[in-house]
């Protein structure tokens, strides 16, 4: 159910990028977003440096002004809070 909601707001998005000029289709991209109640492995990836978080049962929230995801993870058995840059980041939801 989760993953159908999450692709019918993806194709939303998709098509009401397609007639947008490039200036609106950057606002959009800035417009929060906030993965809900799941678990999740979020990636930060800059080149050669790649880390790792896990989110179980969590929500990922991001705070597009200041330009990151924020969210609670789990490190080395303990939940510690994270932030990462928006633009570097993957998000990927796990079973």
């Amino acid at each position: 159910m989760r993953r159908t909601s999450m692709m019918l707001a993806l194709l939303a998005a998709i098509a009401l990028t397609a007639g947008c000029t490039q200036e609106q289709q950057n606002r959009i991209s800035r417009l929060g977003v906030t993965f809900l109640e799941g678990d999740y492995r979020v990636t930060y990836a800059d080149g050669e440096h790649v880390k790792s978080w896990i989110v179980k049962d969590g929500k990922v929230t991001s705070e597009p002004q200041k330009g990151y995801y924020y969210f609670w993870a789990v490190i080395d058995g303990r939940k510690a809070y994270v932030q990462t840059p928006i633009a570097r980041t993957y998000i990927e939801e796990i079973p």
